[in-house]
C-alpha cells in the first residue's frame, strides 16, 4: 500500500475547545474511525509476554500491554496509530499510576493525539497479579 494511502485512512483524533487537555494523561476526548477503513476490536490485553508470564511492575505490564496491541493490529495489517479508542482497567488506580500510564501511552504513541480513553479503577483482574489490561478499537485501512 502506498504510504500516502496509509494515511489518508488513519483516524482523526481531537480534543475540542470547551474540554480540558486530557494530554498529559495520554488520550484524546474524540476519536473517529478514518473512511474506508475496517473497524477491527482487540480484546483486553494484559501485561502478559508470550509465555504467559506477568512482570510484578505496573509499568512493565502496561508498557508489555500496548506491545501486545501492537502484536494483534499487526496481524491484520494494522498499527497502534490505527487506535481510535481504548478501554484501560487498572488494579489500584492511584495518581502515581495514572502518571505511569500517561507516560507509557506517550512512549508507545509517541507525539501528537492519543486515542479516546476511559480508565476504569478495578479492585481485581482475571489473572493473579494481573495490574492492567486494555482493549483498543482501531481503523484499520482495508
Amino acid at each position: 500500500m502506498p504510504p500516502h494511502a496509509l494515511h489518508v485512512a488513519l483516524p482523526t483524533l481531537l480534543n475540542p475547545e470547551g474540554l480540558y487537555d486530557p494530554t498529559p494523561n495520554g488520550y484524546s476526548h474524540v476519536g473517529l474511525p478514518a473512511i474506508g477503513a475496517r473497524l477491527v476490536f482487540i480484546a483486553g490485553q494484559g501485561g502478559e509476554d508470550v509465555q504467559g508470564k506477568l512482570a510484578d511492575d505496573f509499568r512493565v505490564q502496561v508498557r508489555q500491554a500496548l506491545e501486545n496491541v501492537q502484536t494483534a493490529l499487526r496481524a491484520v495489517g494494522g498499527e497502534l496509530s490505527h487506535v481510535v479508542k481504548q478501554t484501560v482497567l487498572v488494579v489500584d488506580h492511584s495518581q502515581a499510576r495514572l502518571e505511569v500510564l500517561g507516560d507509557e501511552l506517550t512512549a508507545a504513541y509517541g507525539p501528537g493525539q492519543k486515542p479516546a480513553c476511559t480508565l476504569i479503577p478495578v479492585p481485581r483482574l482475571a489473572l493473579d497479579g494481573m495490574l492492567f489490561e486494555v482493549e483498543a478499537i482501531a481503523s484499520v485501512p482495508v
